[in-house]
């Protein structure tokens, strides 16, 4: 009993003295859980900050996409096919948001009592190895037949629905500067552009209000079609853009077709040159971004507006009259048109062929300059 009782009071006397012992050390223990957790959550705030920090937008992503994929290249020179998928998945993934371009904006809308806008091309960025910009095209707007001399160029279309009509020369097959033309019967012979049924003329359109006036304005040297497109005005000129990166001026005209359906006269034709059809039809989008190559893919297009539409172009290189890479425009006719002394393609791909020839940049072409208004790209 004795004993029982002196084990039992030194129980009793450790238990007593552990809760407060555990109790000590429950304090510390819970001390250095808060801190651990305190240190964690700091850190995590850090790695947050840091990972915003680090986000790029989209547009942000293309250009140094673009500098990486064209840092070794030139005219005639073509990215290699990993890098070109890696541009190519980079634009598949752009939304007209991420570039703040969007249907609702005046560059595609008729306003009240005034005609559809002109041709509006947004300059993102530009350097000796590419560019990047959009063109935004009003319902039936047309960009006529031109070439991308040396250039890989990629296209995608934002949004809408844009007609297509690409070309690329057809090799070992002579050309004639002054080729017999065969005429068409019953059909206009005048070397003038024939209208397309169906197109908007060019008295058919109108301005986007506060765009800059139409007067013969030479184009931004290097800028996509530079011999079409107006100059973007100073910021601190009195035509300062506004919200809407629109500027303050008169009304302009939009091009009708350029003569890509035109008839041949009956007498000779000079410089006309075999290509093939590489497409024509309608882009809708989403669609995949469109690339063409210097000597493949159709690196002679015209772009026709079915519904409102923008295009996101990167070209590389740019254009550049010092280095040769000018704007051609020309003139497509059907194959059976033209009669040249070695040149002949089976009855079955006619339709699929065509004659070229170079001509001046139509008169009527225009496009007007815009600021970009989306996210800013960081130069590094």
């Amino acid at each position: 009993m004795g004993i029982e009782s002196t084990l039992a009071d030194l129980k009793g006397k450790q238990l007593s003295e552990l809760p407060k012992v555990t109790a000590a050390g429950t304090s510390n223990s819970s001390n250095s859980a808060a801190n651990r957790n305190r240190s964690r959550n700091k850190q995590s705030r850090k790695n947050r900050r840091r990972q915003k920090k680090i986000m790029v937008s989209p547009v942000q992503r293309l250009y140094e996409t673009c500098k990486d994929v064209f840092a070794n290249c030139s005219a005639g020179i073509v990215p290699s096919p990993e890098k070109i998928e890696r541009l190519k998945a980079v634009l598949d993934g752009i939304k007209p948001e991420d570039v703040s371009v969007m249907p609702e904006q005046p560059y595609f809308r008729r306003q009240a009592g005034r005609k559809y806008p002109a041709i509006t091309y947004q300059h993102i960025f530009e350097c000796e190895k590419f560019s990047m910009g959009i063109f935004c095209l009003p319902p039936s707007g047309v960009i006529p037949l031109h070439n991308h001399p040396g250039m890989t160029v990629f296209s995608k279309l934002l949004f809408g629905t844009m007609h297509i009509k690409s070309y690329d020369w057809v090799v070992d097959v002579p050309s004639d500067t002054s080729a017999d033309a065969a005429g068409v019967p019953g059909k206009d012979t005048s070397a003038d552009a024939a209208g397309v049924p169906g197109k908007t003329s060019a008295d058919a359109v109108d301005a986007i209000p506060g765009e800059t006036s139409a007067a013969a304005v030479d184009g931004i040297p290097g800028k996509p079609l530079a011999a079409a497109v107006d100059a973007v005005p100073d910021k601190n000129s009195a035509d300062a853009v506004n919200d809407n990166g629109n500027t303050s001026a008169d009304a302009v005209d939009v091009p009708s077709k350029m003569s890509t359906d035109a008839h041949p006269s009956k007498t000779k034709k000079p410089g006309v040159r075999l290509a093939k059809v590489k497409a024509d039809s309608d882009l809708t989008a989403p669609c995949n971004t469109s690339i063409l190559y210097p000597a493949d893919g159709g690196n002679m297009h015209c772009f026709t507006a079915v519904t409102a539409c923008a295009v996101l172009d990167v070209l590389g290189p740019p254009y550049s009259d010092s280095e040769g890479r000018h704007c051609t425009y020309y003139q497509d006719f059907p194959f059976a048109n033209f009669s040249v002394d070695g040149a002949s393609v089976p009855e079955e791909e006619k339709e699929g062929h065509a004659w070229l020839q170079e001509g001046e940049k139509p008169k009527d072409l225009l496009v007007i300059g815009s600021f970009y208004i989306g996210p800013e790209i960081v130069e590094n």
